[in-house]
Parts: C-alpha cells; sequence; structure tokens
C-alpha cells in the first residue's frame, strides 16, 4: 500500500512540473467547446401521434368468407420500412425543402440529413406512433412532419390494394394451370375407362368380390334349371299316371350326380378364388366334374329315350287333358330359357377365371389415376374458393377500410428550441476540459520524465548512488511558489467562472424565449 501511495505521489509531482501545459489545454478545450454549444443554432423539434385503429366491425362478421391478414403486423413494418429513400425524396418535394439545391451531391445530402432526423416509432402495444423531425426552422419542421403523415396513411391503404391486385392476378393464373391439368387429367380417366369396360372400374366391389357374385348367380341359375326339370319330370309323371311315377321320377333327375357336381364345384369356385387355373388341385376338380357331368348326360339321355316313348303316346293321346299339356309345354319353354342363361353365366364366369390375374393391375392403375384427379380437383376447387375470397375481400375493403388512420395530434411544433441543450452541455464541456488539461499533463509527464527524489534515480537507473545534493529553500523561493500556486488556482478558477457566466447567460435566454 505504501509503494501506490508512494508511486501516485511520485506522478502527480511529475504532472505538477508540467501543469502550464496542463492550464493551456484546458482553457483551449474549454473555449472551443463552448464557442461550438453557443454558435449551434437552435432546433425546434416538430411531432404528430397516429392512431391505426384495426379493430373493424367486419372482421368478426366476415371470419371464415374473407381472407384477413394480420394487419397489426403490416401496420408495424411498415412503420418500420416508412423512412427510405423514395419516401424522403417524395417528403422533400412535398415540404419545398428542394428549393436551395442546386445540385446532385447537395440534394444527396439533404436527402442523408432528413433521414437521420427523421424518427418513427411504436407508442405502447396500441398500434400508436409518434413521429418526431427536428430543424432549425419551425415551420420546415412542420411541414416534413405534415408530409410523412400523408405519406404513412396513403401507403397503408395503397399497399393493401395492391397485394389484393397482385394476390388476384396469382391466383387467376394458377386456376387456368390447373384447370388444363384438370381437364388433361379427366381424359386420362375417360380413356382408361374405355379401354377397360369389362373390369367395371366403377363398381365398388373389386375383381374377387364380382367373381364371387358370378358365382353365386351360377349356382342359382343350376339350381332353378334343376327345379325346372323337376317339374317336368312331375308333370310326366302325371301324365304317365301312377304306375309310371317312379320310373319318371329316376329319368330326368339324378340326385346322388347333382349332389356330387354341386359340391365339387362349390369346391372348384373357392379353389378359384385362391389359386389360378394351373394349380394341380383346379384342375384335378376341374376333371371329376366333368366325369360326372358325362356320366349324368349319359344316364339321363338313357332315361329320356325310355320315358318318351311312353310319354308321347300319352300326350297326343285324347285322354290327357288340356291343362296338363299346356303345363308341359311351358315347363319345357321355361327349361330352354333356363339353359341359355346357365351357358350364358358359365361364359361370363370363365371370362372372370380368365381375367382374375389381369384386374388387380388395372385396378391399381385405376386408382393411381384417380388419385391424381383427386388432388388436381381438390387444389382447383380451393383456387377458385380463394378467388371468390379474394372478391368479397376486395368488396369489403371498398365499404369499410381493414384499417383506419386517426391523427390523434396533429403536427405541431414546439415553442421552445429542443437542442442543443446548453445548460446540459456547458457544465460537460467544463469537466471535459479539466479531463483535458490533467491528461495533457500526465501525457507529457510520460514522455519527459523527471526524479524527484534519489530513490526513483536508483531504481530506474539501476546504477549505485554515491550521495545527494539538498537544495536550500530561501524565502524568495517559498514566495515565488506561492505565486504560482495562485496563478494556477486563478488559471483553473478563471476557467471555471466563465463557465459559470457562459451557464447563466444560457439560463437568461432560455428563459426569454420561455
Amino acid at each position: 500500500m505504501d509503494e501506490v501511495v508512494r508511486h501516485i505521489r511520485l506522478v502527480l509531482r511529475g504532472m505538477w512540473s508540467h501543469r502550464w501545459l496542463g492550464v493551456t489545454v484546458a482553457w483551449v478545450v474549454g473555449a472551443v467547446a463552448g464557442v461550438a454549444i453557443f454558435v449551434t443554432p437552435d432546433k425546434y423539434e416538430a411531432s404528430a401521434r397516429i392512431y391505426v385503429d384495426t379493430d373493424s366491425v367486419l372482421r368478426p362478421l366476415m371470419s371464415g368468407l374473407v381472407i384477413q391478414g394480420n394487419t397489426e403486423q403490416k401496420i408495424s413494418i411498415l412503420s418500420r420500412t416508412l423512412i427510405s429513400r423514395p419516401n424522403v425524396e417524395k417528403l422533400v418535394r412535398m415540404a419545398d425543402l428542394d428549393l436551395g439545391v442546386k445540385s446532385a451531391k447537395d440534394k444527396e445530402s439533404l436527402i442523408d440529413s432528413v433521414i437521420g432526423a427523421l424518427k418513427i416509432r411504436s407508442i405502447g402495444r396500441d398500434n400508436l406512433y409518434l413521429i418526431e423531425y427536428r430543424d432549425t426552422d419551425p415551420e420546415t419542421a412542420r411541414k416534413v412532419v405534415s408530409a410523412l403523415t400523408t405519406i404513412f396513411v396513403e401507403s397503408g391503404l395503397g399497399g393493401n390494394r395492391s397485394d389484393s391486385d397482385s394476390a388476384r392476378k396469382f391466383i387467376d393464373e394458377q386456376i387456368k394451370v390447373y384447370q388444363k391439368k384438370l381437364e388433361d387429367a379427366e381424359n386420362l380417366l375417360k380413356k382408361f375407362k374405355l379401354d377397360h369396360l369389362d373390369a367395371q372400374l366403377d363398381s365398388e366391389k373389386d375383381g374377387g368380390g364380382r367373381l364371387a357374385d358370378l358365382s353365386n348367380q351360377l349356382s342359382q341359375a343350376r339350381l332353378e334349371l334343376r327345379e325346372a326339370e323337376n317339374a317336368r319330370s312331375s308333370l310326366r309323371q302325371q301324365i304317365l299316371g301312377t304306375e309310371g311315377a317312379a320310373g319318371g321320377a329316376g329319368m330326368m333327375s339324378v340326385p346322388e350326380i347333382d349332389n356330387r357336381i354341386d359340391a365339387m364345384k362349390q369346391n372348384l369356385d373357392a379353389l378359384l378364388q385362391k389359386f389360378t387355373e394351373d394349380y394341380p388341385d383346379v384342375r384335378g376338380a376341374r376333371r371329376v366334374i366333368k366325369d360326372l357331368e358325362e356320366q349324368k348326360q349319359r344316364e339321363i339321355e338313357s332315361r329320356r329315350k325310355l320315358a318318351a316313348s311312353n310319354a308321347s303316346s300319352l300326350v297326343n293321346s285324347d285322354s290327357v287333358s288340356p291343362q296338363l299339356k299346356a303345363a308341359l309345354v311351358t315347363t319345357e319353354s321355361q327349361i330352354a330359357s333356363l339353359r341359355a342363361r346357365v351357358a350364358e353365366y358359365e361364359s361370363r364366369y370363365a371370362r372372370a377365371v380368365s381375367n382374375v390375374k389381369r384386374f388387380p393391375q388395372v385396378e391399381a392403375e385405376y386408382a393411381q389415376l384417380n388419385r391424381d384427379y383427386g388432388i388436381i380437383k381438390k387444389n382447383y376447387d380451393d383456387l377458385v374458393q380463394r378467388r371468390e375470397s379474394a372478391s368479397i375481400s376486395e368488396g369489403m375493403s371498398s365499404v369499410s377500410s381493414v384499417a383506419e388512420f386517426r391523427l390523434i395530434d396533429p403536427p405541431r411544433v414546439s415553442p421552445k428550441p429542443v437542442a442543443p441543450d446548453r445548460l446540459v452541455l456547458l457544465p460537460i464541456a467544463l469537466l471535459a476540459s479539466l479531463v483535458a488539461g490533467v491528461f495533457a499533463s500526465f501525457l507529457a509527464y510520460q514522455l519527459r520524465p523527471t526524479f524527484s527524489d534519489a530513490r526513483t534515480l536508483r531504481e530506474v537507473t539501476g546504477l549505485p548512488l554515491l550521495g545527494a545534493v539538498s537544495r536550500l529553500v530561501t524565502l524568495t523561493d517559498k514566495l515565488g511558489e506561492r505565486k504560482d500556486r495562485v496563478r494556477f488556482i486563478g488559471g483553473v478558477g478563471s476557467l471555471a467562472g466563465v463557465y459559470m457566466l457562459a451557464i447563466l447567460a444560457a439560463f437568461i435566454m432560455i428563459s426569454r424565449v420561455a
């Protein structure tokens, strides 16, 4: 601690040896700063407050029908980008600031100065904005604020209309593009359906379901055919009489073979839904069915020949009633019709079985085309809906503005200058001049150091010190040092006194203006 205090004393002694340089620098800096403060012209501040009302009554009423952007965000961005070079150039023309401009360079300097002086800021969260501008001429400051207020309101309204027109134009272009895509997709779907009519692509059931339906229809037709044949056998039994009933009952119906055939066909239908025609079980089932049908056909033919001889004679005889004859003829016609139906269903079923491998691929391609068509159609419908919403939004904007600009405080100028604040700047300048004088003394001591005692000399040089010669201070020397201190204090005090007078003069000037 003692070393620190000793070092500080040595520095102060060295600075004291350069005290007149510090006083001179303090006076120079103080004089320059004081003159600059008083020479700087007074600036007056013009300001205006604008409130942006975004709570339109139509907004909640038209919610969901129109496109409503974030109005608060748009106004906030507009306020931050309002002070741009194009807007400032327009403002310079509106406020007649370019009347004295003679060259392009002067115009650029004027624009830069206006951009630096303009201020627009938000006050709180209620969309309240404050516009400020300072100038040496109060009327000029008021004109600039008034012009910027006008530009602010016009930019907000014009931007909404411009954005709406651009969005409407873009949506119309996209609708034309998607309309062409939709027509192409519809043509592809139509062509694909025409090329695969047998696939029944619009049906709710797939190939397996349609194959099962055909199998059920074929089984039903066969059942009806057997019922008709049994009915014919019954009529023939009635014609042949009670004696031939037993023989007729077995002529045209072979129940044991029919039951085996039905069982094998049902088994075949189940196998075809899982396997192809080349599967061994499928081929074996078809072979067994074919053998059973041939066996049945042989049995029926043999019985038919036997019964034909007996029945024909009785039918043509006069002993048979006309009602039985008519019923037998009707039954024969029905059997012929049912045989044709069974043949048609068998043909359809065979075609469906042959196409069972092809239909899944066709259905997959159709599903892909239909999916692409659905996506394009959805986008097209959305674009058309948005265009209608944009039209309603434009109509709503023409009836009532989404954001209403209200001028809370019109442009006005402060009655007294707001800058420079001389009562604050003068004490700061005095303090700065004193600090400059102290720093000058310290810098001079560092550049031209002196030794005030023998110890410091020995420590700095590193040489042995043989002795020191003391100086005898006389009364004349003491009086000279005292006068020197008085002059130093007088120089510093006079600087402070001059500044006190300057502060008093500034206070008087401000009082007169107020």
